[in-house]
């Protein structure tokens, strides 16, 4: 089985790189928003120019996306490949997702960590902008190539990777007091998220995976999260009400109940998987299973 390299210490001219590229993936992203954003603007555009400033902009955002998720994605680990080869049948998922319990958490603390976790939601909101952008430039670049550039593979599971500490802390589990790290690169964290780098990829399936091929599981991680195809219905997702009731428990006994937790865990590890493949990273099918508690099980049915 391969195994996932230990992350390498960055030098202070790849973090000063990384700041800059992140910038300009944040600025990108911003003149994206904002010249979309004006289409929804009544009588805007209302003349041939300013449509063609509203182009412009929208290009020159795209151009600073992938750029900026080029360098981000080379810092991570200097632009190598994660993990090489494709996995075989009996091998684990190429999608690996973890999470350790702390085993003293603060009773109340949980009651605010959605607030102290703002900051990372607005930069995860604005990485999010960029993620479809990257993830539809590799689906080209796979089309002609079979293969997803290493440096945006990188960015694109940097950004999952950061959804799930914070989402480990502040909302989707609450297994950590821990501050998450504002970073998309590996790190010591009791949640960790990593994706096998393909050494191919088909090139048809670029085609229907993320809406065709992946319908099944899109129908499950709606009912998961709350979705449904009645725009009147408000109603909580599994996932929040599970979380609710973890914190409620903690809040009045002072622990977290392992079973909620292996539970979290496995409704977590199926969303991600899920996520990984719609966003062409691996042709893996996503197995229909819940893989509950903290480590992903290895081929014999043992969590590793």
């Amino acid at each position: 089985m391969t195994t996932l390299p230990a992350p390498a210490p960055q030098s202070p001219s790849t973090r000063h790189m990384s700041g800059i590229h992140l910038a300009l993936l944040l600025i990108g992203a911003l003149l994206v928003l904002a010249s979309l954003g004006s289409l929804a603007v009544p009588e805007f555009p209302h003349m041939n120019q300013e449509l063609a400033v509203v182009v412009a902009g929208t290009v020159l955002g795209i151009l600073a996306i992938l750029l900026g998720a080029a360098g981000l994605g080379r810092g991570i680990g200097d632009g190598a490949p994660q993990v090489t080869g494709t996995p075989g049948p009996q091998s684990p998922s190429p999608v690996h997702l973890s999470g350790q319990l702390d085993p003293g958490l603060s009773r109340w603390k949980w009651l605010l960590k959605w607030i102290l976790a703002i900051p990372h939601l607005v930069v995860l909101a604005l990485l999010w902008v960029a993620f479809p952008v990257v993830t539809i430039a590799a689906g080209l670049v796979i089309l002609v190539t079979g293969r997803y550039p290493a440096s945006w593979f990188q960015f694109s599971v940097g950004v999952l990777r950061w959804q799930w500490r914070v989402s480990f802390y502040a909302y989707g589990v609450l297994g950590t007091d821990a501050y998450p790290p504002f970073t998309l690169a590996r790190g010591p964290y009791p949640a960790q998220f990593d994706v096998a780098y393909p050494a191919r990829l088909s090139r048809w399936k670029v085609l229907v995976k993320s809406w065709l091929l992946a319908l099944p599981h899109l129908l499950v991680i709606a009912a998961l999260s709350g979705g449904s195809w009645d725009k009147e219905d408000t109603g909580i997702s599994l996932v929040a009400l599970l979380v609710l009731l973890a914190g409620a428990i903690l809040l009045v006994t002072g622990r977290y109940q392992p079973g909620l937790f292996d539970f979290l865990l496995g409704l977590n590890r199926w969303i991600q998987r899920t996520v990984a493949y719609v966003a062409l990273m691996t042709d893996a099918y996503p197995p229909f299973r819940l893989d509950q508690g903290p480590g992903e099980p290895a081929p014999g049915g043992l969590p590793v």
